[in-house]
């Protein structure tokens, strides 16, 4: 299964333990294309949530759109590494250029590695 950079799939995110996000939920495909093209057997991810909160730059939000059906929000503090075995079906909508230059932004503050 090929994956791309701004792409939202199905995931498998059990078991979640403390605050982890849990269960089958959409993520955006966050790591390099690079990567994506070697078909690298893991892939790094942002799970989506539909309890929106105003928290940016915690939270991103994603209005619905193809198979996203209710606006979510990218739960920006909880970026993880897959196995590609957790990633279910196919893509289920797409961030535009734009919305993923934001992520990028706000990733970038939240881990400090702005200037």
């Amino acid at each position: 299964m090929g994956f791309k950079r701004g792409q939202i799939f199905l995931a498998n995110f059990n078991p979640g333990k403390g605050s982890e996000p849990g269960k089958i939920r959409p993520c955006l495909i966050l790591q390099s294309d690079l990567l994506n093209e070697l078909n690298h057997l893991t892939t790094t991810v942002v799970p989506l949530t539909t309890q929106l909160l105003d928290a940016e730059p915690l939270r991103f939000r994603i209005g619905a759109r193809d198979n996203l059906n209710q606006d979510s929000d990218l739960m920006l503090d909880q970026i993880r590494t897959l196995d590609n075995q957790r990633l279910i079906g196919s893509v289920i909508a797409s961030l535009t250029d734009r919305e993923l230059a934001s992520v990028s932004e706000l990733i970038e503050i939240l881990l400090g590695l702005q200037d």
